[in-house]
């Protein structure tokens, strides 16, 4: 089940547009999906991370205390943790969808993937807040590893991950959920089904 009575991140991710990705996402060919959100408040902000499998079973959720100069910062460090961790809980090769409520970071995660994707694809220049650089440099080096990836931009009202980055005293509690590497339901190709035999290719008998 999704948190708090959201969609699962499958559904969220169908339903949000891919920066610099014309095509609506295939969610069917996805096996994880993992949203992050960063907060920065002058108290202090937080980084939260909800991992699920494409069958909506959770595998992780993440909700740490943080202190970032600005809230760009606050996103990239929220997705470097969230990738790095879905890393660490998937196997080589794994197709992924990602969902994040910043524009620009969308924007220049799917600016890399298709850049590494495809060598004649002229990429526009990507512009990293200057305090995010090593996180950028991480976030790129795991988006590489995944066998697919494409970032959605989603609002933060229906990020799963928003609470768990703005409350993470209230929420602290998540990190010490059992950790789960969940394997989804493997997936159908619904061309390769054989429909059941019809009527009327049956002897009159039957």
């Amino acid at each position: 089940m999704a948190a708090y009575g959201r969609p699962t991140l499958r559904d969220l991710f169908d339903d949000s547009p891919t920066p610099h990705i014309a095509h609506p996402p295939r969610t069917h060919h996805r096996e994880f999906y993992v949203a992050t959100d960063g907060s920065f408040r002058a108290a202090g902000g937080g980084l939260g991370v909800v991992i699920e499998t494409r069958d909506g079973e959770r595998v992780a959720r993440l909700s740490i205390p943080d202190d970032p100069p600005d809230n760009n910062v606050a996103e990239y460090r929220a997705l470097h943790l969230g990738l790095d961790v879905l890393a660490a809980r998937t196997p080589p090769g794994t197709r992924v969808g990602v969902l994040v409520d910043h524009d620009a970071l969308a924007a220049n995660a799917n600016r890399t993937v298709l850049a590494a994707r495809r060598s004649d694809w002229r990429t526009h220049p990507v512009s990293v807040p200057a305090d995010s650089r090593h996180h950028w440099r991480g976030i790129r080096a795991r988006l590489r590893e995944f066998g697919a990836c494409r970032v959605a931009r989603i609002q933060s009202g229906e990020n799963p991950a928003h609470p768990l980055a703005n409350a993470p005293d209230q929420y602290g509690h998540v990190n010490d959920e059992t950790n789960r590497c969940v394997r989804p339901i493997p997936a159908v190709d619904r061309r390769e089904e054989v429909p059941p035999p019809s009527r009327a290719d049956r002897p009159a008998s039957d």
